[in-house]
């Protein structure tokens, strides 16, 4: 029965695979592996029901379907006459089900005699139609609308609609007709669940100004113009934490890598005033795909300029000169960062994309001048007062992002407006003396245990949630817009998020520090208690909380960190310490509130 009934699969050079199934549905191609399909787009997707089921993806999909029954030994399988299920019952059913499209199920037999074995239990029927439709939703279901030719950019909602919602229209369609001819029952409740695309985008090809031998590398990826995404996106990554740092090397990675540019996408990070182009392999799409909630997409005018960094994540594995397989390189000729981290199972996190975009952004902060930071930046507006900008910092776990959004929920009616400026990653400057703070990212990637009860589901309509049910799981949401990133905010407070002291008469919520040379002590020895959201435990202590970039370039961060502080005490703003107290058992919800309350007391007094 296995080798009747499921797919031809070619395995490809690197680990994964994908059927070689390319075959058209009204200007359509797809693939299927891992739990997965892609269908790429020239023009518009079927636009009838018996179209669909005509087609080579729904087929496959069905002979898929019946493989898993098979593993599973399940009874839905007696619908059909004899086992095992060979590829002309696969025929004959499709054969029904386009009747059934359009008749009563007592009818189907008297046209197709053979069809009879399918009634015989219409209930059992009718539970195979529900179980394989809940097989096709949970696929992850990707659209690339590909623009070769065709610059479907230009008319996005137009083409989003003649794609995306067409399919989820027909599908559901198919869905509905079926059962209501295997029932004889309309349906007195209808659900409008996502049955089409979870994820579409637009794609075209983009030359850019790189170097030579990384252009001829990436020349003929598509570049994503347009996204859409259905959320809540559910999902679990081969992996839920991150370990490690990343490595500077002495070579280009690129060098020595072949890629299929068929089975890559590009998407182009605006981060802070940064262009970063970070391809992404199609078994990590949903990884790729979720940096929509958390970097701005770059627009025609972004992309006419050099970019400032490229990222290739899921590179065919090869044998790196060091043992270290997240890597980068300082293309110092050229003033271009290029970094890579191989597919493998073990860097399936979402962490990995994120975190080694802000790496590259911090380098190359550092060499423009900038003082990079690990961080929360956010601006508070109180009445009758003038703006408060707060920068909170520490490593991962530390309690930033969840103070912040504890004081979100304790903020009373002289609240008049609280923004984000940055939510992990940003960067400092001092113009004519005056301190302002730059962040990176539109969205924020959090521990979903840490935030306040109820906050993620109030943005559920928002959300990609990432294995919620393992330790650190994650949600990825958008929490601001880009134009506060890059404004440049003067900033008052800087703090420390201390996640390992308890608060108590000697060890207040907040404490500032008398001089820049305790504030430099304990801002440069990073201390933190680990949440389990990297492979690190204990109360570990890391080069200013921010492996990103500063430990790689102490040289270039350390005269900038000694100058930095010294202008925050010269211009009078609070330097000091927060303790959350989030990595304290019982105190993951209360302690980033009081911090967050007496944050907000100090606000209010200030002078």
């Amino acid at each position: 029965m296995q080798n009747r009934v499921t797919a031809v699969v070619t395995r490809f050079s690197y680990q994964f695979y994908f059927t070689r199934a390319m075959t058209v549905m009204e200007n359509i191609t797809y693939q299927l592996f891992d739990g997965k399909v892609i269908l790429r787009v020239r023009d518009k997707v079927c636009t009838k029901p018996e179209h669909l089921l005509e087609s080579n993806l729904f087929k496959e999909v069905l002979r898929r379907f019946i493989a898993d029954l098979a593993r599973k030994r399940s009874p839905l399988l007696s619908i059909f006459a004899s086992l095992p299920v060979t590829d002309n019952d696969v025929d004959l059913l499709i054969s029904t089900l386009k009747f059934l499209l359009k008749l009563p199920a007592d009818l189907v037999p008297r046209l197709e005699p053979k069809a009879e074995q399918f009634f015989r239990d219409r209930s059992l029927l009718n539970e195979f139609i529900e179980q394989m439709y809940n097989f096709w939703r949970s696929l992850h279901r990707l659209i690339i609308c590909d623009s070769v030719g065709d610059r479907l950019d230009k008319r996005p909602y137009r083409t989003f609609h003649d794609t995306v919602e067409t399919l989820m229209h027909v599908v559901r369609s198919t869905y509905r007709d079926l059962q209501e001819n295997i029932t004889g029952n309309h349906p007195r409740i209808y659900r409008q669940v996502s049955a089409g695309a979870e994820i579409a985008a637009i794609a075209l090809p983009r030359q850019f100004d790189l170097p030579e031998m990384v252009q001829s590398k990436v020349k003929d990826i598509s570049v994503i113009r347009q996204v859409m995404i259905y959320p809540p996106m559910i999902y679990n990554s081969p992996m839920n934490k991150r370990k490690g740092e990343f490595e500077r090397v002495d070579y280009n990675p690129l060098e020595s890598i072949e890629l299929t540019p068929e089975n890559w996408l590009c998407y182009p990070a605006k981060v802070g005033p940064l262009l970063i182009l970070v391809y992404f392999t199609m078994p990590f799409f949903e990884l790729g795909f979720s940096l929509a909630n958390l970097f701005e997409l770059a627009s025609d005018e972004d992309l006419n300029r050099a970019p400032d960094a490229v990222y290739l994540f899921g590179i065919p594995a090869f044998d790196p000169r060091s043992d270290n397989e997240t890597i980068f390189f300082d293309d110092e000729a050229n003033n271009l960062l290029v970094a890579t981290i191989p597919y493998r199972d073990e860097y399936g996190y979402f962490g990995y994309l994120k975190k080694m975009v802000l790496t590259l952004h911090n380098i190359q902060m550092m060499k423009q001048g900038r003082l990079p930071f690990h961080g929360a930046l956010m601006s508070i507006k109180l009445r009758d007062q003038d703006s408060a900008t707060i920068l909170v910092m520490g490593d991962s776990g530390a309690g930033k992002s969840e103070t912040l959004e504890a004081l979100r929920q304790i903020a009373g009616d002289d609240v008049e407006g609280i923004t984000v400026i940055a939510d992990d990653m940003g960067s400092l400057l001092l113009n004519n003396n005056h301190l302002l703070g730059y962040g990176t990212e539109i969205g924020a990637f959090v521990r979903l245990d840490d935030l306040q009860s109820g906050y993620a589901f109030g943005q559920i309509d928002r959300t990609i949630i990432m294995n919620p049910d393992q330790v650190n799981a994650r949600v990825v949401l958008p929490v601001t817009r880009f134009e506060e990133l890059i404004k440049g905010y003067p900033v008052n407070y800087v703090l420390y998020a201390n996640n390992y002291e308890v608060v108590d008469a000697t060890h207040p919520a907040i404490e500032r520090f008398e001089n820049a040379a305790k504030a430099l002590e304990v801002f440069r020895s990073g201390a933190v208690m680990s949440k389990g959201t990297t492979a690190s435990t204990g109360l570990v202590q890391t080069y200013f909380a921010n492996i990103f970039g500063p430990s790689q370039y102490p040289h270039l961060h350390e005269p900038l960190a000694e100058n930095y502080f010294r202008a925050m005490f010269d211009q009078g703003v609070f330097v000091g310490q927060m303790r959350t107290q989030l990595a304290i058992n019982g105190y993951e919800q209360t302690g980033p509130r009081e911090a967050a309350r007496n944050l907000l007391e100090l606000i209010r007094t200030r002078k």
